[in-house]
């Protein structure tokens, strides 16, 4: 599992995708949730604009990623 620090609170899951290399783009990203290929704290999710906070495990296919804040 990798872990993904953010400065803030939170980050968006479609950024979390491009910032861990899974996608390039947000079309891309797009296509994962909308496949239903993106998993957020054990249940698939379908919104690129989710928020991700401190804790939260992301998982797409062989990818993991754990959000930690500061």
């Amino acid at each position: 599992m990798q872990q993904i620090k953010i400065r803030g609170e939170m980050i968006r899951l479609g950024q979390l995708l491009k910032l861990g290399g899974v996608v390039e783009s947000g079309a891309e990203g797009k296509g994962l949730l909308s496949a239903g290929e993106v998993i957020v704290n054990a249940e698939v999710e379908m919104r690129r604009g989710r928020q991700l906070h401190d804790g939260d495990v992301v998982e797409v296919g062989e990818w993991e990623f754990r959000v930690s804040a500061g």
